[in-house]
């Protein structure tokens, strides 16, 4: 497999999908107390979910595993994407950092998309 594919750490999809982590624990801390151990951790494990599979697959020995860890990433993507709208909704998340959020997230699930269309021609 090319070793560039493998240094997750130094792909651009890790490196935003790390940012954006920071930035989901940064503004679930002023979500209501009440959502500790809701909302608030669900979005959490949501956002570290995707670069952890990100570079847990790049360290796996096989293309197909690597493709599954990737689309483990890709539905964590999803999940967060559903949890920004309901986070907006409960107006727990201001709509001026929905937005930018939601299109981020969007540009880490096209990378993700993008990833799995190379690892299947690697296979």
């Amino acid at each position: 497999m090319d070793k560039n594919i493998r240094q997750a750490q130094d792909m651009e999809v890790f490196k935003l999908s790390h940012l954006l982590t920071l930035e989901i624990y940064r503004l679930t801390e002023n979500f209501p107390p009440e959502e500790k151990f809701g909302l608030s951790a669900q979005m959490r494990r949501s956002a570290y979910s995707i670069p952890v599979n990100i570079a847990e697959g790049a360290s796996r020995l096989s293309t197909k595993e690597y493709k599954q860890f990737v689309a483990i990433a890709r539905g964590s993507v999803s999940e967060m994407m559903y949890q920004l709208l309901l986070s907006k909704d409960l107006d727990y998340l201001p709509e001026q950092h929905y937005l930018p959020l939601k299109e981020k997230y969007e540009r880490v699930a096209k990378m993700l998309t993008n990833l799995i269309k190379v690892l299947r021609r690697l296979d």
